[in-house]
């Protein structure tokens, strides 16, 4: 009898844990976040941004079909037996394309910074899927990876709907050289050691990768190199090589804009990033209009390399900003909300530098884009911990518009512009027919209030809509801790 019992027990928990098959299906945790679900959905009354830049089209209906966009106009007729809903007042975006939005965040020690103590970072792979979500985003790349194996296998979750979460883009661990400032990060010995790790793991599924601040020239080039072979593009945050170097090596993007090259500096040497980097003496003695960084904006231009810009983040070393939300607050756990308020107002004590610095990144973004450069949008939820997953995503749109895009282009490049450099700008980024139906419901008019994407009220991923504030309260006091 026990054998028999034994072997039904062990019948049940292989089944369970089988992974979905032939027939999709939600697992329960996901189904409760869920409010809409039909072949045929008619989104009525609604004012349209479409994510190209285009004015909104108001009072229109958006007739969704198997997931996809089938019809977006104002004499749209809706199939008998569709769900149908009343937007009035409403606006839809595309679903935000976040560029630098990781799964870590960092391990908070409930006292404020401990002297001595190495950076570490904890995985969120509870909260942040939900919180992404739930501002918004649809698709994201992670931009470096602390558990890649943690990444990869919460895609799979998220894509077979048992967890909720928003499209992910695995990135593989950081490429990083000799004097990482964490110990999580594994260091590379030297080009033929970068070539196996790229290799190895484009095998286990990274689809792009991410150069560090310690790489040198021959191992960047080495990565560029392997992940081209492959078709796989290769982003970087770095320091010991400059922007233009890199742009020779063929990188494809390049993180946090100017505020982090090293190039300008007078103490830069060959493969090493000065230990001055983090007081940004080159940023503060450099105007962005002189002709050395315009020549370098026009070099990354005509080699096709994008930027990410991420101000949310540079934003929190800036005195008194971002305003304090008690959202935020709410989202973190204790340890984390006390180490995030001492950081704080740490900073609103000290000096305006970080205000300068953000300003200056703000204007070389500008500028960026007026040369005819492709600008995309992330948060970076790093730091002391001032930024939080989806929120940041928000906030990021947002901080583009205090640097003088208007909401319409700050959209456009929190959306599309992610979209056609992840090569998937035919099914993403856009509203438009026969394109994914991933949009996001927005209380308000972010064309005219850029802060009214906060509002999210539902978020649709293929056709199926989320609600965004149950996401939010399920993970309340979460952030920090999973």
């Amino acid at each position: 009898m026990r054998k028999i019992l034994f072997g039904v027990l062990l019948f049940l928990v292989f089944y369970i844990a089988l992974p979905a098959q032939e027939h999709f299906s939600f697992s329960p945790t996901t189904k409760s976040f869920i409010t809409i679900d039909a072949p045929v959905i008619a989104l009525q009354h609604v004012r349209v941004i479409d994510g190209t830049g285009a004015a909104p089209l108001l009072d229109q209906t958006v007739l969704i079909e198997n997931g996809a966009i089938r019809e977006i106009g104002k004499a749209v007729s809706v199939p008998a037996g569709a769900h149908t809903v009343d937007l009035t007042g409403r606006t839809v975006i595309p679903g935000l394309v976040g560029m630098h939005d990781h799964m870590f965040y960092p391990a908070p020690s409930g006292q404020g910074p401990v002297p001595g103590a190495p950076a570490l970072y904890g995985e969120m792979g509870f909260s942040f899927p939900r919180l992404y979500l739930a501002g918004g985003v649809t698709s994201l790349r992670t931009t470096g990876s602390l558990e890649p194996y943690t990444d990869l296998s919460l895609k799979k979750l998220i894509d077979s709907g048992r967890i909720p979460g928003p499209k992910l883009h695995i990135t593989g661990p950081y490429l990083e050289g000799a004097g990482s400032f964490t110990p999580q990060l594994f260091e590379l010995k030297d080009a033929d050691d970068t070539t196996r790790t790229v290799n190895y793991w484009m095998d286990e599924g990274a689809t792009s990768f991410k150069a560090y601040m310690h790489i040198t020239r021959a191992e960047l080039g080495a990565a560029v190199k392997a992940a081209h072979a492959r078709g796989i593009k290769v982003t970087g945050h770095l320091c010991s090589v400059g922007f233009t170097e890199a742009a020779d090596l063929g990188i494809d993007d390049l993180e946090h804009g100017i505020v982090v090259d090293q190039e300008f500096n007078p103490a830069k040497q060959p493969d090493v990033c000065p230990p001055s980097a983090n007081e940004h003496p080159s940023i503060e003695k450099v105007e962005v209009s002189s002709e050395p960084v315009q020549a370098m904006i026009r070099h990354l231009v005509q080699k096709h390399v994008a930027v990410t810009s991420t101000l949310v983040i540079f934003e929190t070393f800036a005195p008194n900003r971002p305003p304090l939300q008690q959202r935020v607050l709410q989202a973190l756990s204790l340890p984390s909300r006390t180490d995030y308020l001492y950081a704080r107002g740490r900073v609103a004590e000290g000096d305006r530098a970080g205000a300068v610095l953000l300003k200056k990144e703000m204007e070389f973004e500008r500028d960026f884009v007026q040369a005819g450069g492709l600008l995309l949008s992330g948060e970076d939820p790093t730091g002391y911990g001032g930024v939080l997953a989806g929120f940041g995503d928000q906030r990021q749109t947002e901080l583009l518009v205090e640097a003088g895009f208007t909401p319409l282009e700050a959209i456009h490049i929190a959306t599309q512009n992610g979209a056609e450099f992840l090569g998937e700008a035919d099914r993403i980024g856009t509203l438009k027919p026969g394109k994914a139906a991933d949009l996001v419901v927005i209380n308000g008019d972010p064309s005219q209030k850029i802060e009214d994407l906060e509002n999210v009220e539902l978020v649709f991923k293929d056709g199926i809509a989320y609600d965004s504030h149950k996401l939010i309260d399920s993970v309340q006091g979460a952030v920090g801790l999973h």
